[in-house]
């Protein structure tokens, strides 16, 4: 058996995952904690990097050593250590880094530098186990919105399509905050859309022409068609129907990243989809998605909830998959890379 303990700390949320990693390649997920620092963000409407950066800081020993305790073990049983090195905020990802190297040097275990979106495909073998090859994952998220072929978890994916302009987590905050909704917007949206009617406003579809990309996504001029309608309806006096506001608009944003995602899984001759990425939780999202994957024949793979969003669970998973792979350790001058590219696994 092999212990691998992952950190996350790309964004907002300060994570510890502890995965065991069996002699047959079976990964158990032995604890998932989680610190976030939402709170100290919501009055600015936004995450603050300086801000998350200074929460993490305070939070990483604590969440380590409740993880530790949660699995029922000591740090000395930590056989590899698994850290996010992009993408990501830059002050935050280099405290993750920062510790993940000081603990892999204290136990003299190997490193792992990972990439935080593989880290969010990888969150599903821990419900469902081993992905087929290749799978098609849609990823969504605050900062993505990717399409992305998935040959080999431990080198092999490759993007097929990406938002031009805002991702859809992005456009779900900006969204709440023009209809006065709280940040961070997906939650609350899709509580409201729950109520409204999905068909009161036609909003855009952006990039579904017979000209545009296939398999790329844009959702700023989705955001801005409701920002306008918001703005005609209270200009003429008239009260602005909230729900069916949100509702329209999250159907604008369901239809247009399940459809493409459908399309290009066909094209390509792919029988499995995930749906990874904190707006995979999303209610209209998943609806949709199995509807859609049911009707093309294809197999739908979506996360828990409390695995969809930022956790060091799903960096842990990822490590785990490099583990059994044979994958090269990282050295202990690993940097932290923002823009790192998806199809970079580990550094």
């Amino acid at each position: 058996m092999t212990i691998i303990l992952g950190i996350e700390s790309s964004c907002d949320e300060t994570g510890v995952g502890i995965v065991r990693l069996g002699p047959d390649g079976a990964v158990d997920l032995l604890a998932d904690e989680v610190a976030s620092s939402v709170e100290q963000h919501v009055r600015f409407g936004g995450v603050v990097p300086e801000v998350a950066s200074r929460a993490h800081l305070e939070a990483m020993v604590p969440t380590v050593r409740r993880a530790v305790e949660v699995a029922g073990l000591t740090l000395s049983d930590v056989d590899a250590i698994a850290v996010t090195c992009g993408p990501g905020l830059a002050g935050a990802l280099l405290v993750g880094v920062s510790a993940a190297k000081a603990y892999a040097l204290s136990l003299g275990v190997p490193l792992y530098g990972v990439n935080h979106l593989a880290g969010h495909v990888a969150a599903d073998t821990l419900e469902h186990g081993a992905l087929p090859s290749p799978t098609l994952a849609l990823l969504v998220s605050g900062g993505h919105s990717q399409l992305l072929r998935v040959d080999d978890l431990a080198g092999g994916i490759t993007e097929i399509g990406s938002t031009i302009d805002d991702a859809a987590g992005e456009a779900y905050d900006k969204v709440a905050r023009v209809i006065g909704l709280p940040y961070p917007g997906g939650p609350p949206i899709d509580k409201a859309a729950q109520r409204g009617n999905c068909s009161a406003i036609a909003f855009p579809r952006g990039l579904t022409g017979p000209r545009d990309a296939k398999y790329d996504f844009s959702f700023s001029g989705l955001k801005t068609a409701v920002a306008r309608w918001v703005e005609a309806r209270e200009r003429d006096g008239g009260e602005v129907p909230i729900d069916d506001v949100a509702a329209s608009f999250q159907e604008a944003v369901a239809d247009v990243l399940t459809a493409k995602a459908v399309r290009a899984a066909t094209d390509l001759g792919i029988g499995t989809m995930v749906i990874s990425g904190g707006v995979a939780a999303n209610s209209r999202i998943k609806q949709l998605a199995a509807e859609r994957c049911a009707a093309a024949g294809i197999t739908l793979r979506v996360p828990r909830p409390r695995l969809c969003t930022d956790n060091g669970a799903m960096i842990a998973a990822l490590g785990a998959h490099l583990v059994a792979a044979g994958v090269k350790p990282s050295a202990l001058d690993l940097t932290t890379d923002p823009a790192l590219p998806v199809a970079t696994t580990s550094v």
